[in-house]
């Protein structure tokens, strides 16, 4: 093959695209378009004038759209004749009015279902329990019996239930008792879809009675819930079934219906409910059943719900255990906050009545009761907490300041009683605690002791003082009381509980000194037989609350006890979750590269305990992730101009992180850069002590690219590494890093991972070999060696490599190796390294030189005409078409066609491409049209009888 000679200069020139100045005027490319409508208007067809008349308008009008006013009557007339597009409507209607009822109180009010798992798993017992069942057969009435017999039967089956005809199962567990409750609430929901509605009722009553038992007092609050989870789902049926009653003409109620909307049915059916209940005898269902529906009462009158939260209140006073009451008043609160969130009186009234007999819970009766059940008092006062929390909860939503006023003297009233404290700090809002956090303080130091204990309280207080800040001048004396009592404990769970949550204020507000000072108290309390092995999340929660703030890790670090504090992470997992997240902090928050010797030492053994916790049965996505840590720290590591200390440190971190590939591609990468950077700074002018340094990070490459797994890794890095030798000046090593790729290249499997999915490897190994093309074309020779010994050592292998039968990839590699010689044979390349003489310089255009290309080209030709030739079966005719016109397009770009031999190929080849009809019509004309294009340049005539000796083959 003669390569043709080129001006790369001129050629470039020649290509630029011609610069026209444009005048946009108005225009702009980002100015929204006004679309514009002209609306004609014609006359009569006689004068055949118009008049038009335009106006500018934002969007385009439908003109069906507008005739039928956007309503379509074939979708009404279906509406209107199909019901179950009417009980569509009301569907939508009724969970639209579901969703604005639940949405009164606001997002930001916490609803019972976030309680209700907590309560489930805090509240357990391994004592036998036992559930009354009542025997639910349905009595055969008399076809067409009078109205008043029907409600007698009623009358008497509710009769039965509670006289006799239910029976109790005993010895039932935890588990048994919790699946009979939603056997009940299933056979509810059954009865009720079979119209069985007062066995319905009876289900609920039965349930509901089973709220006046405590005989396994501690787990009184979790059947409380799995009962009322009962009762909710009575109030929603009950209420759904009259609000069907009241649709009108498939007419849905609006959302805020008056009750003279209600039609007389509707009233009726609502108001025999209400005196079912009213007959049931005992007082605990007859409370909550009444309450379970009472949102029916907004069918009755407007102010049915106002009247009947008073009298409920008053119910309530009728239940003699204090516990079974205080539960009661819960539920109360619960279903008033649901139905009329805005009748705050009568809440703030439930509440009072509670406090007016909280001093039975310390009376003779129930003292006796927790004998019987061996259960201490401040076991006992803790089942109170959800309930006097919840009703808290309730009354404190948006109230003033006032209330909580109110609240903290009737609590000092009451002899500053912990539990309500504790209840009181929970529910209102962090700002009231925090700026009255020394009254409370007082009030906890005043506290007694034995029924709930202070520690408890101090918690409390530290969780409002983490959302809220306290007044500046009280926050140190705040401190100094809660540790106090903190430092004190002697059971360390107790002890860790509390100094978690004070840990993020003393970091809010305080110096590392203070930091300090408590982490060092922690130590203290959780060494000692080994603790700290029993509260590892509370720890964890503390070095994040540290991290989070005090990310300045120059500080951080400076802070004494920080790293022992560390040292208690003995379990491995927990460990390397800490190291973790301190790393992930780090890479957030440090901004600036650092060479502190202090954070360097600390960082560098963290990453080294989180790479040390690999093994063989770690996960990939693991491995990535600790990897990716670890190079996020090595690549904020910067000593600046000290050149050597930085590859040192690179060097420690190749020793340190072997076991993770990814960190071992990164520190070559970093030390490549780093010889870059010496490169940079010397303006490619070494001295002999920055050549030497240049020439250590080239060892340090070719020593740890050969401990990589990755094949395609190791030639990339190979090649890379060898680009950076090269732009170094040190020659020798270059050619040591492409020797070693082209070695590796016999290596490469057929097929590879990537991501997961074993994929061939052909289109990889193409873009590797393009790229060391590139590369070959500045790489001096070696005087030791032949010409182009890299080149015929890189096709030697291309040519022994085992290739895939279907697989076209040698030939294009080879088409691009004349790509490669044809730049080769030029007299100035088109682009060479800084202070690196290539080919062109040292041969300076030799004929032998020359000579030795043009073989090489005449030996790759020949291969490639070779593989066409077995392309001549039919099935492979459209590759054997598709290579032939990559090697014209190969040789017209590269090639001299002033010679015969090349000319005639090029023919042949322009022949074959369109010999069995595979070719591109519109490929080809478009080639021709271009080398007719070229004929007009100066020194392309011979492109004009090119063109003539090229036909164009139709398919047929």
């Amino acid at each position: 093959m003669h390569a043709r000679s080129r001006n790369y200069v001129s050629e470039s020139e020649a290509c630029k695209l011609e610069s026209i100045p444009l005048d946009f005027g108005d225009y702009h490319p980002l100015k929204p378009i006004t679309v514009t409508e002209s609306k004609t208007k014609k006359m009569n067809r006689k004068g055949s004038t118009s008049s038009t008349s335009s106006s500018s308008s934002s969007s385009m009008l439908d003109p069906l759209s507008s005739v039928l006013d956007g309503t379509d009557p074939l979708s009404l007339f279906a509406a209107a004749a199909d019901p179950v597009t009417t009980t569509a409507t009301m569907d939508s209607t009724r969970k639209k009015r579901d969703k604005d009822d639940s949405s009164a109180v606001g997002s930001d009010f916490e609803p019972w279902s976030s309680k209700r798992g907590e309560i489930l798993a805090r509240y357990t017992t391994t004592e036998k329990l036992s559930i009354v069942s009542g025997s639910f057969s349905r009595k055969a009435t008399t076809t067409g019996s009078a109205v008043s017999e029907k409600v007698r039967t009623r009358l008497e089956e509710l009769d039965d239930l509670e006289e006799g005809s239910q029976k109790e199962l005993l010895n039932l567990t935890q588990q048994d008792y919790m699946n009979r409750i939603e056997e009940l609430n299933q056979s509810l929901k059954d009865a009720w879809s079979s119209d069985q509605k007062v066995k319905a009722l009876k289900i609920v009553i039965q349930c509901s009675k089973l709220l006046s038992d405590t005989t396994v007092i501690q787990f009184y609050p979790s059947k409380f819930v799995l009962i009322t989870d009962i009762l909710d789902t009575f109030g929603k049926l009950v209420y759904e079934r009259i609000l069907s009653m009241c649709v009108d003409s498939r007419v849905p109620l609006p959302d805020n219906f008056s009750p003279e909307s209600v039609n007389d049915t509707a009233k009726e059916t609502c108001l025999n409910w209400f005196f079912k209940i009213a007959s049931i005898r005992e007082l605990i269902p007859r409370f909550y059943v009444e309450a379970a529906i009472l949102k029916c009462n907004k069918f009755l009158s407007k102010m049915g719900i106002s009247e009947c939260l008073p009298r409920l209140t008053s119910m309530i006073r009728g239940i003699g255990d204090p516990l079974v009451a205080v539960y009661a008043r819960a539920y109360l609160c619960r279903v008033g906050m649901e139905v009329a969130p805005q009748l705050k009186e009568s809440l703030n009234e439930n509440f009072f009545d509670f406090l007016l007999t909280f001093k039975q819970i310390h009376g003779d009766t129930v003292q006796n009761q927790l004998v019987v059940q061996c259960v201490e008092i401040p076991l006992y006062l803790t089942l109170y907490s959800p309930a006097i929390d919840w009703i808290l909860q309730c009354i404190a939503y948006r109230a003033p300041e006032v209330l909580l006023t109110e609240m903290m003297e009737r609590c000092k009233n009451l002899g500053n009683n912990a539990l309500l404290l504790n209840s009181i700090m929970s529910a209102f809002r962090a700002e009231f605690i925090a700026a009255r956090s020394m009254d409370f303080i007082g009030m906890i130091k005043e506290c007694d002791e034995s029924g709930f204990p202070k520690h408890l309280l101090f918690r409390s207080l530290g969780l409002n003082l983490a959302l809220a800040d306290p007044p500046e001048n009280d926050r140190l004396q705040i401190l100094n009381e809660a540790w106090k009592v903190i430092t004190k404990l002697k059971n360390p769970q107790d002890y860790i509980n509390c100094a978690e949550v004070w840990v993020e204020y003393t970091c809010r507000h305080f110096t590392k000194r203070e930091v300090n000072t408590v982490l060092a108290d922690v130590i203290k309390h959780m060494t000692p037989d080994r603790a700290f092995e029993d509260a590892y999340p509370q720890l964890q929660s503390i070095i994040q609350k540290v991290i989070t703030y005090i990310y300045d890790f120059s500080l951080l670090f400076s802070v004494e006890k920080f790293l022992p504090f560390l040292d208690m992470f003995q379990k491995e997992s927990v460990r390397v979750e800490v190291c973790k997240c301190i790393m992930e902090s780090f890479i957030k928050h440090q901004q600036e590269s650092t060479k502190d010797p202090v954070i360097l030492n600390a960082l560098l053994h963290i990453c080294k305990t989180m790479h040390d916790s690999v093994n063989a049965l770690t996960l990939e996505d693991e491995k990535r992730m600790l990897a990716a840590l670890i190079n996020g720290f090595i690549k904020m590591v910067s000593f600046g101009r000290d050149f050597e200390q930085q590859l040192s440190f690179y060097v420690e971190a190749r020793s340190m992180f072997c076991n993770l590939e990814p960190v071992l591609v990164q520190l070559i990468h970093s030390v490549n850069q780093l010889a870059m950077e010496t490169r940079k700074v010397m303006k490619g002018n070494h001295s002999r002590k920055t050549a030497a340094f240049v020439r250590a990070c080239v060892a340090f490459c070719f020593i740890t690219i050969p401990s990589l797994s990755g094949i395609f890794i190791r030639l990339n890095l190979y090649l890379h590494s060898g680009q950076v030798a090269l732009a170094n000046q040190c020659l020798s090593q270059a050619d040591a890093f492409f020797k070693a790729a082209v070695s590796l290249v016999p290596e490469v499997p057929k097929m590879i991972n990537v991501d997961g999915k074993m994929r061939p490897s052909d289109t990889f190994l193409l873009e590797f070999l393009c790229n060391f093309f590139s590369t070959l074309l500045v790489v001096p020779d070696h005087p030791e060696q032949g010409v182009l010994f890299l080149v015929r050592g890189l096709l030697n292998v291309i040519q022994d490599y085992t290739w895939e039968d279907n697989s076209d990839d040698k030939v294009r590699i080879y088409t691009n190796v004349l790509h490669l010689l044809s730049a080769m044979t030029q007299e100035v390349y088109i682009y060479h390294v800084d202070k690196v003489d290539s080919n062109d310089t040292l041969y300076g255009g030799d004929s032998k030189f020359l000579a030795e290309i043009n073989k090489l080209c005449e030996t790759v030709i020949a291969q490639i005409l070779d593989h066409l030739k077995t392309l001549g079966k039919e099935e492979t005719l459209k590759r054997q078409s598709q290579l032939a016109l990559y090697l014209f397009n190969t040789i017209l770009a590269h090639g001299d066609l002033r010679n015969n031999k090349l000319n005639q190929l090029s023919v042949n080849l322009w022949n074959l491409a369109q010999k069995h009809g595979f070719a591109d019509t519109s490929t080809m004309v478009t080639t021709l049209e271009y080398i007719k294009k070229r004929s007009k340049q100066p020194e392309m005539s011979h492109f004009t009888d090119l063109a003539l000796r090229l036909p164009l083959q139709s398919r047929t």
